[in-house]
């Protein structure tokens, strides 16, 4: 919404005629110069992706969110798109936020991105839209594809060659109905819930199965659950049903070029970890310390309360998993996925778990606790309880 709010404030027009649909009317990429500033709110996303698009329009604009968005590090899109001729200034310490950026003709590059960052490339990709010639990303591994299937979705072609992908500026999309899955990182908190309770059984339908999504799906494998995946769809982005049978989990090891792939479900992972048997090992993940928190030091110090013996390491974290979890008050950092993780490591500890300032998760998931509570209306389920104020529910229950 963020996005759409956005996009209104630049000139498009956008229609909300239902809960879950848009009617966009596309402008040919001809933006008009906002009236004020554009809140991104707490999405590094629409920040990021903003700037590369509102790098190559012939006006200012400025890019506010809030005060966890205003943490997060702008450098990595900032560099690329200076390159191509914009001009960005961060206004925050650090090159954070706000963004204040003076758009204009670009030129093509050749960029040689130092980390694996779907939003970075995007920001890359939408900006060489504008520019006249051919504009390349190369990563050291592999990251999300979301934007590139997009792309060529709506029939613009991007070129994919090993861990390139390129562009050539002076295309328009056409415009055509696009379906997005259900995310996969909303499922993973009920992936693993059910992944760790031995004998039970969640079939998640209508999820997104992007093979860049879906590594949870394997490292899950890998602890000894059983997992299926139904691909139903696979035009534009690939979307099916994932089943999950629960097993008593082991550990294993998370790193290198698996990590792009699990970035965002790190938190719900390591909650895996200290639940099963023997050590697993997360490393390469130091993208977590400048996430809407300092992940790997949120996770560590939550495990920790909940009696779990954990290590944390400059990139990532070591769990000694086996040990019963105990209820404890928990801080979510004010990072949504921290507060749903542990809200799910609550289920499977003995006695109360508090987890304090939950309104952060309406960023991502609405409905989640709607969810957890039914799932907490099971019998022999110890109890969990939340702090602050929840979102409104509203709309229909969706089978999952």
């Amino acid at each position: 919404m963020r996005t759409v709010e956005a996009m209104k404030e630049l000139g498009v027009k956008i229609e909300n005629p239902e809960r879950d649909t848009l009617i966009v009317y596309g402008t040919k990429g001809v933006l008009h110069a906002p009236g004020g500033d554009i809140d991104c709110g707490n999405s590094g996303t629409t920040m990021r992706l903003l700037a590369g698009i509102l790098a190559a329009q012939p006006f200012r604009s400025r890019l506010i969110g809030d005060e966890s968005l205003s943490r997060r590090p702008m450098k990595r899109v900032i560099d690329p798109l200076t390159k191509m001729g914009a001009k960005i200034k961060a206004e925050g310490g650090k090159d954070c936020p706000p963004l204040v950026i003076e758009g204009g003709n670009l030129t093509p590059i050749q960029y040689f991105s130092p980390i694996a960052s779907a939003q970075v490339k995007s920001a890359i990709l939408l900006a060489g839209l504008f520019a006249k010639g051919r504009t390349t990303v190369t990563e050291p591994v592999q990251s999300r594809d979301h934007t590139e299937r997009m792309l060529s979705y709506f029939l613009i072609r991007p070129v994919k060659n090993e861990l390139s992908v390129s562009i050539v500026g002076d295309q328009t999309p056409e415009s055509r109905d696009f379906v997005v899955p259900g995310d996969i990182s909303s499922a993973a908190f009920w992936l693993v819930a059910a992944a760790a309770q031995p004998g039970s059984h969640l079939l998640v339908k209508g999820v997104g199965l992007n093979e860049t999504r879906t590594g949870i799906l394997g490292v899950l494998l890998r602890m000894g659950a059983y997992v299926r995946e139904v691909i139903e769809q696979d035009e534009g982005e690939v979307r099916g049903i994932v089943e999950i049978k629960g097993a008593r989990l082991k550990g294993t090891e998370i790193r290198g070029k698996e990590i792009p792939n699990v970035i965002d479900e790190l938190p719900i992972l390591a909650v895996a970890a200290a639940l099963a048997h023997g050590t697993t090992v997360i490393a390469d993940a130091k993208e977590l310390r400048v996430k809407e928190t300092d992940r790997l030091k949120a996770i560590a110090t939550n495990l920790h309360a909940m009696g779990a013996n954990v290590s944390e390491k400059p990139d990532g974290l070591e769990i000694y998993g086996g040990f019963p979890l105990k209820g404890a008050k928990i801080s979510s950092f004010g990072d949504h996925r921290i507060a749903m993780a542990f809200a799910i490591a609550g289920l499977f500890a003995d006695g109360e778990t508090i987890i304090q300032d939950v309104e952060c998760v309406a960023t991502s998931y609405p409905d989640f606790y709607k969810t957890l509570e039914q799932i907490m209306k099971e019998p022999r389920q110890p109890q969990t309880r939340v702090i602050g104020s929840l979102p409104p529910q509203s709309g229909e229950e969706k089978e999952s």
